[in-house]
């Protein structure tokens, strides 16, 4: 089972929230995830993100891998 962290969309339409989520990579993007390790909000001023540190250190010593959109977001 290949494992990545990547964003989860969740909220109205034209109102996007996403959740970081820790999920297998071959399912849908709005499916079932083992984890939830963090938040990110793109409307707000400030573009708030949430990420719980240890909990993606220890998916990362699993093998866990992030996708290209988290990658870009998380380097900003």
């Amino acid at each position: 089972m290949s494992v990545k962290i990547r964003l989860l969309r969740i909220g109205k339409k034209k109102f996007p929230q996403y959740r970081i989520v820790v999920m297998d990579s071959k399912k849908a993007r709005n499916s079932l995830y083992i984890e939830q390790v963090g938040s990110y909000n793109p409307l707000l001023s400030e573009k708030q993100l949430i990420v719980d540190q240890p909990a993606i250190d220890v998916w990362i010593k699993k093998g866990a891998q992030f996708s290209d959109g988290l990658n870009r977001l998380l380097r900003k």
